[in-house]
């Protein structure tokens, strides 16, 4: 079903059954979205998952059962943007794409646009732009995922206001998607490390 996933949508989906072809795939030309099943052969979809943020930020959506709650926890902490479980409807699936889609303000050719979330945010040393998905501090470029951007960007958007993790939950996730505090905080971690790596001295990201 995932194969036909987008026909008739101005959505050209690509398909492929195994790792190696994968990565082949997002080297040569990569999506805007990508779509990884938990049981994959011979490699599972969190050694891929975990294998794509080593070198690029793409939207990530999981196909998982009922039966592997454990497996969707730990694939957001390592940075998967909405989990789907099966059985699902095209339907479905159609409508969360589009979802992570406006998430990361990539056109999909049906999300009305957002003139609010076309604004660049600049706080100090830090700018963000959601139209281009990029964000800089002192001026280099540093790479986050696109529940890393909009953690961060919930956080620039009131520097020095406590937000709670209910709230983080809400700017990052929609509706469907419920995670618990430790997700939110496995991302607060990945956030400083990122920045950490870009600059020694930052302590811009507290926690209470």
């Amino acid at each position: 079903m995932v194969s036909h996933f987008g026909h008739g949508k101005r959505v050209h989906p690509k398909t492929v059954a195994q790792r190696p072809t994968a990565l082949d795939g997002f080297k040569t030309s990569p999506p805007d979205l990508a779509i990884l099943d938990i049981k994959m052969p011979r490699m599972d979809g969190m050694e891929l998952l975990r294998r794509l943020r080593q070198k690029t930020d793409m939207p990530v959506i999981f196909l998982t059962s009922k039966d592997e709650e454990i497996d969707e926890l730990f694939g957001l902490k390592m940075g998967a943007d909405d989990f789907i479980k099966k059985p699902f409807s095209q339907r479905l699936l159609v409508e969360r794409v589009k979802a992570v889609l406006r998430r990361v303000g990539a056109k999909d050719g049906t999300a009305p646009r957002e003139t609010d979330s076309a604004k660049v945010l600049e706080r100090g040393l830090l700018r963000m732009d959601p139209e281009r998905h990029t964000c800089t501090w002192k001026g280099e470029p540093v790479t986050l995922t696109v529940t890393e951007f909009l953690i961060l960007q919930a956080l620039a958007q009131r520097p020095g206001v406590v937000k709670s993790r209910n709230a983080l939950m809400d700017a990052a996730y929609d509706d469907q998607v419920y995670v618990d505090d430790r997700t939110i905080d496995s991302h607060i971690k990945r956030l400083r490390k990122k920045f950490k790596s870009a600059d020694d001295n930052f302590e811009m990201i507290e926690t209470l």
